[in-house]
């Protein structure tokens, strides 16, 4: 029996099947004694050993070590054991060895070799062979597995470990864009990548920032927990005691527990505006539509004068924040609208190319 289990989840948490195999097996054996079952087996009062020569090594030379083990060759005597009125003769459970770090996870490759080894010509005549999972992930466990490539990368890559936040940067930029890219362009593999890249620059500031040993260090864990914090705090309608009637009723109070939330951080320094926190680095129609909504949603007039100026420069940055205001009347985002008109420019430009090349 070869038991399989989830590096993401913690040593211990198996399944009732693997701890009833485990408990009644004949033999229990480990590729090394730093295994991270093997405590809970102690706790469990359940003996285990350590296979002589197994450690690393690769399936064919594996399945011999194992045949050798269940057949008694290598000195041991089997006895026979009764489990809930099934007889276990002579069952040899493996513990295969964690998961390194990256894909695919769950389910180690090796083990599944391992199995074709002990079950082809060359395995222990009479022996059923079988992959038991013992513990599967939890939906998100695979972050866990990012967070220890991560780790590898930071100590092991020169590029990786020579990076900062200012370093990374440009590309926290670029890879929002390439997922916006993706997802415009209707591609919903090419969007889940995308999405990666933009988790691991996530992940590469908190590795960066759980290095600072000056106060300002954070993990991310302390990411999660304060993002987890904000959605629980801004959700009372689902986390609390408050009513809502619709999707307006909760743009109302997300506001309004922004602008309070807002006004307890300004506590003794200037009063807090409606704009405070606006990325003023985001591309101008974003920028100008964003400015926009915040106004409104604090009440400030629409009819508000766009600063402006005798030159064409000027007029014309008045008149795109005028249409800007147009397209946020029509329930449009400008910063969209003018891509997608950008988009279907390019295919024109790149049909005339065509056109040209084949006139040539």
């Amino acid at each position: 029996m070869l038991l399989v289990t989830a590096p993401t989840v913690r040593a211990g948490l198996l399944s009732w099947r693997a701890w009833q195999t485990v408990a009644g097996a004949s033999r229990v054996l480990a590729p090394s004694a730093d295994h991270p079952l093997l405590p809970a087996l102690d706790e469990a009062g359940i003996a285990w050993e350590v296979l002589p020569g197994s450690a690393g090594a690769a399936p064919p030379e594996l399945a011999g070590l194992l045949t050798g083990a269940v057949a008694g060759t290598d000195g041991t005597v089997l006895d026979r054991t009764v489990l809930d009125g099934t007889v276990l003769d002579g069952t040899v459970v493996w513990l295969s060895p964690p998961d390194p770090p990256g894909p695919p996870a769950g389910v180690t490759p090796g083990a599944l070799a391992l199995a074709d080894e002990l079950g082809g010509p060359g395995g222990p005549a009479g022996t059923a062979v079988e992959v038991l999972y013992g513990s599967s992930s939890l939906p998100g466990g695979e972050l866990l597995t990012l967070v220890s490539v991560m780790d590898t990368l930071r100590r092991n890559c020169p590029w990786d470990a020579r990076q900062t936040h200012e370093s990374l940067a440009p590309y926290l930029l670029e890879e929002s864009y390439e997922a916006l890219d993706a997802l415009e362009s209707g591609d919903r593999a090419a969007l889940r990548d995308e999405l990666g890249d933009v988790l691991l620059q996530v992940m590469f500031h908190a590795r960066v920032a759980a290095e600072r040993t000056d106060g300002t260090g954070f993990t991310v864990d302390d990411v999660a927990d304060a993002i987890v914090a904000k959605l629980v705090r801004r959700h009372p309608h689902v986390f609390g005691d408050v009513t809502v009637s619709g999707a307006d009723d909760v743009t109302r109070n997300w506001d309004a527990i922004k602008a309070a939330e807002r006004a307890e951080r300004a506590a003794g320094d200037e009063p807090g505006s409606a704009l405070d926190g606006v990325p003023f680095g985001q591309p101008a129609l974003a920028l100008a539509a964003q400015l926009q909504r915040r106004a409104e949603r604090a009440g400030i007039s629409p009819d508000l004068a766009v600063p402006g100026g005798p030159d064409g420069g000027s007029r014309l940055g008045a008149e795109l924040f005028e249409l800007v205001a147009q397209a946020q009347a029509a329930g449009l985002d400008p910063e969209l609208e003018l891509r997608a008109t950008a988009r279907r420019y390019a295919d024109q430009v790149r049909r005339w190319e065509r056109g040209r090349a084949e006139q040539d």
